[in-house]
């Protein structure tokens, strides 16, 4: 288990509603959401007020507005939550130039040999997040380990505004004892399947062999393997490159009408559409995805000579293309919606984008010394 280098994962404490709430000092205290309230609204971001009542992003906002009748929708302003980004970012920057951005709210940081400040990480993060509040008026949470995988996880032990420490002698211990749903990477609809099979924490996962898992998972199984060990090998990337950005969704019963395809495709593209917006990274490439029930995957795309930058466009064009080909489409059990030749693809430095939405899924591209973390 390689355990030299020094990770830290800075998450932002509810980034746009957090924005939000501290230019408009009305909103302090509130349950706040961003994004449209509309009846095919979804959530952006959503304060930690309004997250008790159990909003989250990715949310229908009728949703969120049943759970939370007081909730408070702002529209949002990607091009403040931009500049805030690069404000955070310049601070990372003063560290180390290893820094991965998942994200405007996100990121990764490899302070193995820092470019100033102590040799700890977890003096380097704190530091950080001191800078950050008193830069921008805004809270992050940190995680720090060896490893990327147990850097994200642990970034969310003590939200908000808190800090965890993973080192590698305690680390197998951690993750035996963690719950399945905390496992970055184990979604609500894999955890549910787990707890079925009776595994519930993670040393009730790394009992299965790798085979086992490969069985029971298929390929996903040989990460499930090697994470539960702490073992990632990936290293902090600044140049990681994102070839699209989607988002799909499986549905509990078979849709048939027209007119419900397209409900979910709006709700579809609006969440692409907040993640090409929160990346700055718009596509020319429109892609629909079905699968049927009899579990045939259909694909049709539309490629244009400029960036799709309107969500009223991508929607269009999704709508056109369902149109076009419903007859052999039919019926479906899945629809998806994704955008690719994306204007930093081709970039020195593009965006790894992590699609943590339920029910969307992007690609999943996924020295020695005494220093302490």
């Amino acid at each position: 288990m390689e355990s030299s280098r020094k990770i830290i994962h800075i998450d932002m404490d509810a980034f746009y509603a957090s924005v939000e709430q501290r230019d408009r000092p009305e909103l302090k205290g509130k349950p706040v959401a961003v994004g449209g309230s509309s009846l095919r609204g979804v959530v952006a971001s959503a304060s930690y007020e309004a997250r008790k009542y159990g909003v989250r992003s990715a949310m229908p906002s009728v949703t969120a507005k049943r759970l939370c009748p007081d909730l408070v929708f702002v529209k949002s302003r990607f091009d403040v939550y931009r500049a805030v980004s690069q404000q955070i970012r310049a601070i990372f920057e003063d560290y180390t130039e290893l820094v991965e951005p998942l994200s405007l709210d996100e990121a990764y940081l490899d302070v193995t040999e820092p470019l100033r400040g102590p040799r700890s990480a977890t003096l380097i993060a704190g530091e950080i997040r001191k800078r950050i509040e008193a830069e921008t008026g805004l809270t992050a949470s940190a995680g720090i380990s060896f490893n990327k995988f147990l850097a994200k996880v642990a970034s969310d032990i003590n939200k908000p505004n808190g800090m965890k420490v993973i080192p590698p002698e305690e680390a197998l211990a951690f993750l035996e004892e963690l719950d399945i749903e905390a496992f970055h990477g184990i979604g609500k609809v894999t955890a549910t399947k787990m707890r079925r099979m009776g595994i519930f924490k993670g040393r009730d996962l790394k009992a299965l062999s790798e085979i086992e898992m490969v069985q029971r998972f298929g390929k996903v199984g040989r990460h499930y393997y090697r994470i539960v060990r702490a073992e990632d090998h990936r290293p902090v990337n600044p140049n990681r490159i994102r070839k699209s950005i989607g988002a799909e969704r499986t549905f509990k019963e078979n849709l048939t009408k027209v007119a419900d395809m397209e409900e979910k495709l709006a709700y579809l593209c609006q969440v692409v559409h907040q993640y090409m917006e929160k990346s700055d990274n718009f596509g020319r490439t429109v892609t629909l995805k079905a699968k049927t029930p009899d579990f045939k995957i259909l694909t049709r795309s539309r490629t244009f000579n400029r960036e799709v930058r309107k969500e009223a466009t991508l929607l269009r064009t999704v709508r056109e293309l369902l149109l076009e080909h419903l007859e052999e489409i039919g019926q479906v059990r899945l629809l998806g919606v994704a955008v690719s030749n994306l204007s930093k693809e081709q970039e020195s430095l593009g965006i790894q984008l992590e699609l943590d939405f339920p029910g969307a899924k992007g690609s999943a591209n996924e020295t020695n010394g005494t220093d302490h973390l």
